[in-house]
């Protein structure tokens, strides 16, 4: 299923695009502002996003530059009245895959939706963010506000694993067996405990690691 993020204000727009997008078996959020924008990619990536020039607290063009030095390769669709050259090409300098002027047939829409998707789906983000903590896939690297922070082996797959799974409490289980046990390799269940408590010492104890008392641990933006 295709996940949609909607940055679009104007509720008569947001909702024709979000019935059609639907009815194509996508799964569509609708955002009236850059704030809560912003709010929810920290908390989830979408498959794509879909965005709006003007929003009542910023500009899409910001907005997309901000994504942009976050997740390089998130698929980003302009949907606009600003159809002027000088606007479109604003636009694809700020970071935009595509560039739709409004208004727009829905079908070519998703039809544009999908052939960015066949150009991009394959490309894995490889930085992953919550609060001041930042993981590079390609790197192997972690970093807490400007600091690289040197993990061992579990303390890196550890941290890699909640922060995939953001926004959701990741049993002991679950980290045990996949960090651990993945060969077949039996630890015990203080294990976990004590390479967490050495992952957030190094960490300074990021307030968006989460204790789920007697069941797991969750990643979650405090900012």
């Amino acid at each position: 299923m295709i996940e949609v993020y909607y940055g679009e204000d104007d509720e008569g727009i947001a909702g024709a695009v979000k019935e059609y997008l639907e009815q194509q078996n996508c799964r569509v959020s609708v955002f009236g502002n850059v704030t809560d924008v912003k709010q929810a990619l920290r908390r989830h990536l979408p498959t794509l996003l879909l965005i709006d020039w003007n929003m009542p607290d910023g500009r899409g063009d910001e907005l997309c530059r901000w994504i942009r030095e976050r997740w390089a390769d998130l698929p980003v669709i302009f949907l606009t009245v600003r159809g002027d050259a000088q606007d479109m090409i604003a636009g694809f300098e700020n970071g935009a895959d595509d560039y739709v002027v409004k208004p727009f047939e829905l079908a070519v829409l998703y039809s544009r939706m999908l052939a960015l998707l066949r150009r991009t789906r394959k490309t894995e983000i490889p930085r992953l963010f919550c609060d001041d903590l930042v993981l590079d896939k390609e790197k192997l690297a972690v970093y807490c506000g400007q600091e690289e922070v040197a993990l061992s082996y579990p303390e890196y797959h550890l941290l890699l694993l909640l922060m995939e799974n953001k926004g959701r409490t990741v049993t002991r289980k679950e980290l045990l067996e996949q960090v651990w046990d993945s060969n077949g390799n039996y630890v015990n269940d203080n294990t976990l405990t004590v390479t967490m408590k050495r992952l957030r010492d190094k960490l300074h104890n990021p307030p968006c690691l989460k204790t789920v008392r007697s069941f797991g641990y969750r990643m979650e933006e405090t900012k």
